[in-house]
């Protein structure tokens, strides 16, 4: 395409991701303000939202919760995810497909649904307003995000490398520590934070289970802002908004190393 036949294609990219964006960036001024009332633009410029914030017992504790839920969430779905991986990438049995398909149906199932789903199975066990509640909940919702990388990395994994190290006297979990793992941990480590990341920033399932025990950080900001509008609320978006940002140039430097080990391989 020519530069002159290109820029009618610009016009239309720019504006529709300018639409997208822009109320989302609306929040890092927003955020900036010293009122007691969110206001854009702000009429004075400050930190002050963001001191209220870090120095709020209710609200560090919200985010301890979170930080401790989604770690262990994250460590939980990414070692069930990588034996699902290993077993349905290289193993050979019947039913694969079926078992594929129920790891991914999280995906798929309306959260409202598997929300109630696990409220009634955790109340009957007593879990209800648990960080352990949350964690089991919270698994099998991430699961399918850790197993989907780690899957793409063992699809593109040589195994003669296995066979190599075999040959020359490696049991099989040396093999598997020493040859295997070293090559196909970013597609884990990328699972993991996918993992995390979903489970720092779910409310639906939350809503249903954490009670006023567990408050997570989504949940917190959820009542904020059914029963009261808190200025520093803009301060908190921006946060999670740059813990995002890191996190896919973490998922972005671990495909790009996966791609050149592949390369490499």
């Amino acid at each position: 395409m020519s530069s002159r036949s290109r820029w009618p294609l610009w016009i239309v990219s720019g504006s529709a991701i300018l639409f997208l964006i822009a109320p989302v960036l609306l929040l890092i001024p927003m955020s900036l303000g010293s009122a007691e009332i969110i206001e854009f633009p702000p009429s004075k410029i400050g930190l002050d939202q963001y001191r209220k914030f870090f120095n709020h017992p209710a609200w560090q504790s919200a985010v301890l919760n979170s930080l401790q839920v989604s770690v262990m969430t994250a460590v939980f779905s990414t070692f069930l995810g990588l034996l699902a991986s290993l077993g349905l990438v290289w193993g050979r049995f019947k039913g694969k497909g079926l078992i594929n398909a129920f790891i991914i149906s999280p995906m798929i199932v309306p959260l409202i649904v598997m929300a109630l789903a696990f409220y009634i199975s955790l109340a009957k066990f007593g879990l209800l307003g648990t960080k352990l509640g949350l964690v089991l909940a919270y698994t099998p919702l991430t699961l399918p995000f850790s197993v989907l990388p780690i899957s793409a990395t063992l699809r593109g994994f040589d195994r003669s490398l296995e066979h190599a190290a075999r040959i020359l006297g490696a049991s099989r979990f040396q093999t598997f520590t020493k040859v295997t793992f070293p090559i196909i941990r970013p597609g884990v480590f990328t699972g993991a934070i996918f993992a995390f990341m979903i489970a720092f920033d779910e409310v639906v399932i939350a809503l249903f289970i954490c009670g006023s025990t567990a408050v997570t950080l989504p949940k917190k900001m959820w009542d904020v802002i059914r029963y009261e509008i808190e200025p520093m609320l803009p301060a908190i978006s921006t946060l999670l908004l740059l813990l995002a940002a890191l996190i896919l140039v973490l998922v972005g430097l671990l495909q790009r190393r996966v791609a050149r080990r592949m390369t490499v391989g």
